[in-house]
């Protein structure tokens, strides 16, 4: 299954270049990539039940 996300945040900052991992069960079952116009498509074999998605917060800076 083909899933692609449109990711804006409410500060107007880009997440371009973030790693997004698509998790089923609380699994990840395919990573994907925020391109330049905020889009990232996951690639994952079908499966049942919810969906999520995690940001890899490494990248985000620390306090």
């Amino acid at each position: 299954m083909k899933i692609t996300l449109k990711l804006e945040l409410a500060s107007g900052q880009s997440l371009k270049g973030a790693p997004l991992e698509l998790l089923a069960k609380g699994l990840p079952i395919a990573r994907a990539t925020v391109d330049d116009q905020g889009y990232a498509t996951f690639n994952a074999n079908p499966v049942t039940g919810p969906l999520a998605v995690r940001v890899d917060r490494s990248i985000l800076p620390t306090l």
